[in-house]
């Protein structure tokens, strides 16, 4: 066994006081090393924490291809989760859907379709015709549903994505971010757990016509259980995946690719250099206290300095034994303090990452001292330089 290293850092205008205590947690080795991708655009990310494990070009506007469909999808799961549109209702198919080329659900002019059955074209098929059905269902035509895709995409964080249809087809405005494919996801995984399972399909039968799912990793017992690939001249092979394995969750953006057989070992082997390299750590529990602040004219002459929310990190595996947690605060805080009011941080640090913050809150409400209250303690901190 051995350690972590814990530090309370006070930054104090009346005099200097630096406290440190260690806590003993499992830790091994130096920093884990970095790896390099052929992909021309990449990112890793672990979900629990929002930690970028890996990001190559991450924020460089790329076409991509039919990976945007999952924002096509993320619309449609949004009318199906708040009732305004069931599995059940059917979409009339157009002569413009089902004239598509690339790749087809193979839906019939004039037929109706239901729903799921299209839900299931765009993700297993990956059908255009599918896709151009439900952008039209839903806003009339496909132009008027990609303005709501860019739209929507602005609100859920998706800073630079521009939409100019429902399938990924070649335009030279219809561009992503590997970075916004990979935040899409997370929003997709997260809000709509009734819906996502249907990513992890792997075959789908239409008009006697049986396809299967294009995504390699979902067939190589990883855990996989989403998302989309993608190609287009221009964009190279890319894939969206998310692999859930022992209680990580990571997903990966690549794209710019080789071919088919490029896309599926270099999607495998980041994941699994994620999965090995890399690990979620469990520091402190939300309302646990981590320190003690001394309190300003306070009736109490401490401030407990409490987690609000539970703190999880992700780390290289190598990287632990260098690993420095450190609350950071400007004291003595003074009073009043109101109880749940953010008065510190906790920044986690180790080699080869970005410090990370979380808030510290007051554990307990401070009353201010009275007026002799106050000269008492004045008197003692000048004397004795103590605030007891």
């Amino acid at each position: 066994m051995s350690i972590c290293r814990f530090a309370a850092t006070v930054l104090r205008p009346h005099r200097p006081l630096a406290v440190a205590v260690l806590i003993a947690l499992l830790v091994a080795g130096g920093p884990a090393a970095a790896t390099e991708t052929p992909a021309r655009q990449a990112i890793l990310v672990d979900m629990t924490t929002g930690s970028v494990l890996l990001e190559k070009n991450a924020d460089e506007l790329v076409p991509p291809a039919s990976m945007s469909k999952i924002m096509t999808l993320y619309m449609v799961f949004e009318r199906l989760k708040d009732g305004s549109l069931s599995l059940d209702d059917t979409f009339l198919v157009s002569a413009k859907a089902w004239r598509k080329g690339g790749s087809k659900m193979f839906v019939e002019v004039d037929k109706r379709v239901r729903v799921e059955d299209l839900l299931r074209g765009v993700i297993v098929s990956s059908g255009n015709d599918a896709a151009i059905v439900l952008a039209e269902g839903l806003a009339g035509t496909e132009e008027l549903f990609a303005e709501e895709m860019t739209r929507r995409a602005r609100e859920i964080g998706l800073e630079h994505s521009v939409f100019k249809n429902a399938t990924g087809w070649p335009d030279p405005e219809h561009l992503m971010t590997a970075r916004d494919l990979a935040i899409l996801a997370q929003h997709t995984i997260e809000n709509f757990p009734g819906l996502y399972p249907y990513y992890a399909e792997t075959t789908f039968t239409y008009n006697g016509i049986r396809q299967e799912n294009r995504n390699p990793l979902l067939n190589q017992r990883t855990g996989a259980d989403g998302l989309k690939t993608g190609h287009t001249e221009a964009s190279g092979y890319g894939l969206t995946a998310s692999v859930e394995r022992d209680g990580r969750r990571l997903i990966l953006v690549v794209n710019g690719l080789a071919g088919v057989r490029e896309r599926a070992t270099e999607s495998a082997r980041l994941i699994e250099w994620g999965l090995r390299e890399f690990d979620t750590y469990a520091l402190f529990k939300a309302g646990e206290v981590v320190e003690e602040a001394e309190v300003w004219f306070g009736e109490a002459a401490r401030v407990p300095l409490v987690v609000a929310s539970d703190v999880v990190v992700t780390l290289p595996r190598k990287a632990r034994v260098e690993m420095t947690v450190a609350a950071h605060y400007e004291g003595p805080i003074p009073a009043p303090i109101e109880a749940g009011a953010q008065i510190a941080k906790l920044v986690v640090s180790a080699p080869g990452i970005q410090p990370v913050e979380f808030p510290l809150v007051a554990g307990a409400g401070v009353e201010r001292l009275g007026l002799f209250g106050r000269l008492s303690t004045t008197f003692n901190y000048l004397l004795w330089g103590v605030l007891d």
